[in-house]
């Protein structure tokens, strides 16, 4: 198995890819991203400094900046929003301002979901389609609207859990959930 980078794509030098990695059309990797294995990039996404845990899935019309991480297994819908500082000035730089966002194993970002930097997104999150994330949300939480508020608990396997037995009917797994 090796890595494919569309020839439309470009990789500078010191970018790791991990096996298997895909790179599809229009797509911008820069050094010191480290990217794990079976990632798939859809088009025209940007990866700074970042780093990425095997088996990721980034949709379309993605930019990753300095300080997000995504642990393996995440899936980022189609253009889902990155920041990486809080109040951004074009006269003013603030790189020395970036803020860290930690995405969790298992975790799903929905198609134009916004992420505001500096929280945590929990192991098997679900962020629902247009949410802006202005908090961290706990592992397993589902959360949507703007700003993002809490709307249940989800399987492992992406299942959203009832309310009454948190039971999945999908796969029969049950979540304890302490509130």
């Amino acid at each position: 198995m090796s890595v494919y980078v569309h020839p439309s794509s470009v990789v500078d030098d010191g970018a790791v890819l991990g096996e298997g990695t895909k790179v599809w059309h229009f797509c911008h990797i820069s050094a010191g991203a480290r990217v794990g294995r079976n990632c798939v990039f859809g088009q025209n996404c940007f990866l700074a400094a970042v780093t990425l845990g095997d088996n990721v899935r980034v949709q379309n019309n993605v930019s990753l900046y300095d300080g997000v991480t995504l642990e393996d297994d995440v899936f980022v819908g189609p253009s889902a929003v990155f920041t990486n500082v809080n109040n951004p000035r074009a006269a003013f730089p603030r790189k020395d301002e970036y803020r860290r966002t930690r995405v969790g194993r298992g975790a799903s970002i929905g198609a134009n979901a916004t992420v505001v930097c500096g929280h945590d997104v929990g192991e098997g999150a679900f962020i629902a389609a247009g949410a802006v994330v202005t908090r961290d949300v706990p592992a397993f939480a589902m959360v949507g609207g703007v700003p993002a508020r809490f709307m249940g608990w989800m399987c492992r396997c992406g299942e959203r859990l009832p309310e009454a037995t948190l039971r999945c009917a999908r796969c029969g797994r049950s979540r304890p959930i302490a509130r």
